[in-house]
């Protein structure tokens, strides 16, 4: 088994307590209406907090298909919430876990900065090729900016 990490930073006008709110606090609410597509998210083990299983269920394709999100650490004090992808679609048969190390900080003009330390578990001898870093940039990237363009249309929020 290798581990093999990425790190990756994320900008926005949104507040860091509101946009934790969001994809922490009442992600199972906001999710299914900020990521298009993204259905519906419950949890399947657990009572919300570490140890805590979801399943995402999601339209790709035509399909639909799931990815299964534990939650590994809440720490509202400062920010952060970890996870890892440990099942579903977004796991090739070389990949044990993917693991995402979150916190969020204090940005210019009142925004905030997102942090994430991305942790991809192979299986056996496997590498990770490239190709496998960028998409999970790219969905991560994609969801933060999904959530924040939804904090910015629904300021009652």
């Amino acid at each position: 088994m290798g581990i093999f990490t990425f790190e990756d930073e994320s900008t926005t006008t949104v507040a860091p307590a509101r946009l934790y709110k969001a994809l922490v606090k009442d992600a199972d609410t906001i999710i299914p209406k900020a990521v298009e597509a993204i259905q519906s998210v419950e949890i399947v083990e657990g009572n919300g907090g570490p140890g805590t299983i979801k399943k995402l269920t999601l339209i790709e394709g035509g399909e639909t298909k799931y990815v299964l999100h534990k939650i590994e650490a809440i720490d509202e004090a400062n920010l952060g919430y970890n996870y890892s992808i440990v099942g579903g679609i977004v796991l090739p048969d070389t990949i044990e876990k993917i693991s995402f190390e979150t916190n969020l900080f204090e940005g210019a003009n009142g925004g905030s900065i997102g942090k994430v330390t991305i942790k991809i578990e192979t299986k056996g001898d496997a590498q990770p090729n490239e190709e496998e870093g960028k998409a999970a940039k790219a969905r991560g990237d994609a969801f933060f900016k999904a959530i924040e363009n939804y904090l910015i249309a629904h300021p009652e929020y």
